[in-house]
């Protein structure tokens, strides 16, 4: 399938490197049916790319006509394609063949999240001011590395052959065993060591779970979109590492789905403040992944309580990590586990209620919502702040596309998906501020709504997201 994409198919990685290839990455968008696996069906594309909400079966084939790209327009097909701001997709310098094989360089700005180890390891080693160097490095760096670099808004090829992303996928595989070393290592050194104290412990931990939310939790993401049963297993660990197991089942089977409807609960709602957001998805999201996986079960004439539903292991993941959290430090090593759990679910919630804040699709009566389109997600094509996030902010494609691999997801510029001033960092900075938040942030959707949707004038049912849930949903 041609991508429609403007600027799709260049030569240009979203680290602004070369990288294309001839071969096309498997979609696999012809395997997923009612009747497949259930843990394959949480890793297809078709299963949970954004469905049209009145046609949550919505078939395999289908699933092209269920994301329609936009009228780009003409300045859509300039060649260098569309922009969040200036830039241009350079012309391939390599020979075709030359693309499939692997290149470090072309992948390692994003191996930058390893400095988060030896980062940590100054904190735990000398604490002190060190302690503080973790989390500011994962906050603030990336943010000023964005005033530097500015935006890419280069394209890679998509039918990049993933013999080519090697690198790419290295990285988002090594970060589980390291993340399970850093955590448990660090519980185990400070317990015994007793040279920080309290107020040391607690920035020290702040940051290992800034570590665990901004790299842990993203890279599970990548993960749990993948079909490859190694990665799927990866992301459970990731999560579980972070007592947010339901987030793969939520996130799947919910999100993905609703995306923009009063059946998304991490779609925040226009004029709601971070903290109110916060509180309502711990308790919302955990039930809608339940009541969705109970769904599924029952589709295919099994109980709730099946050995195929994965709360089970869910939940034996998520004690065993207790369970060791309590072997290697006590009571001590238990309660910063669960700090630094506490701190990657907030920042996973920060970056969630950025990414969609009030955008929301249009209800076309009983209960029907339009297709998603890429003006329902935020974007930022700040460099390195995609860096540390492995192109997270290229948030449209994602949800055109959620299998795509990180480097191969595609930019959206000012005239087909809303922008973003700064990267996800130091707007999740600015949410915690409401009144800030709302300054910057309400013009824009307001904006929002008169470009894409003239013709509504009562906006209340969207605000209180009292429409009627999407058919299908649970």
């Amino acid at each position: 399938m041609t991508d429609p994409r403007p600027g799709a198919g260049s030569d240009t990685n979203a680290a602004g490197v070369s990288l294309t290839g001839e071969d096309a990455v498997a979609s696999d968008d012809l395997k997923a049916g009612p009747c497949a696996d259930l843990d394959a069906r949480h890793a297809t594309s078709t299963d949970h790319a954004t469905h049209h909400s009145a046609a949550p079966s919505l078939g395999p084939a289908a699933a092209a006509s269920a994301h329609p790209a936009p009228d780009t327009g003409p300045a859509a097909a300039k060649a260098g394609g569309s922009s969040a701001g200036d830039g241009a997709t350079r012309v391939a310098t390599r020979s075709p063949a030359a693309y499939s094989v692997p290149r470090f360089r072309d992948a390692a700005p994003f191996w930058l999240s390893l400095l988060m180890l030896p980062l940590a390891a100054l904190g735990l080693f000398y604490g002190g001011w060190f302690v503080v160097l973790l989390p500011l490095y994962g906050w603030w760096l990336f943010t000023l590395l964005d005033a530097v670099f500015g935006v890419n808004v280069n394209n890679a090829d998509p039918d990049t052959p993933e013999s080519a992303l090697f690198w790419h996928r290295l990285i988002t595989m090594i970060w589980p065993p390291l993340q399970f070393g850093l955590i448990f290592g660090s519980i185990w050194w400070v317990t015994r060591s007793g040279q920080l104290g309290w107020i040391e412990l607690s920035v020290l931990f702040f940051g290992i779970g800034s570590a665990s939310g901004t790299v842990g939790i993203v890279y599970g993401h990548e993960l749990m979109h993948q079909k490859n049963h190694l990665e799927r297993r990866l992301a459970d660990l990731l999560l579980a590492m972070v007592l947010y197991s339901h987030f793969r089942s939520e996130h799947l089977l919910v999100h993905h789905r609703h995306v923009g409807t009063p059946a998304d609960a991490v779609t925040a709602r226009y004029n709601e403040g971070f903290h109110h957001y916060f509180w309502r998805v711990l308790f919302e999201c955990p039930r809608s992944a339940w009541r969705a996986e109970v769904a599924m079960l029952a589709r295919r004439g099994r109980g709730a309580f099946h050995p195929n539903n994965p709360f089970w292991r869910y939940a034996v993941l998520q004690l065993a990590m207790l369970g060791l959290a309590w072997l290697v430090g006590g009571g001590l090593g238990l309660a910063l586990f669960g700090w630094q759990a506490l701190v990657a679910v907030w920042q996973l919630e920060l970056t969630n209620y950025v990414e969609h804040y009030g955008l929301t699709r249009e209800h076309l009566g009983e209960g029907r919502y339009e297709h998603v389109k890429p003006h329902h997600s935020w974007n930022a094509a700040h460099t390195a702040s995609n860096w540390l996030l492995i192109n997270l902010q290229r948030h449209s494609d994602h949800h055109y596309k959620p299998d795509r691999r990180f480097p191969l997801l595609q930019n959206w510029g000012h005239d087909d998906a809303p922008q973003l001033p700064f990267g996800y960092p130091l707007m999740a900075t600015v949410a915690m501020v409401p009144p800030l938040w709302r300054r910057r942030m309400n013009p824009r959707v307001r904006a929002w709504r008169k470009r894409y949707y003239p013709h509504i004038s009562d906006w209340s049912a969207y605000k209180a997201a009292s429409n009627p849930k999407p058919r299908g949903s649970v």
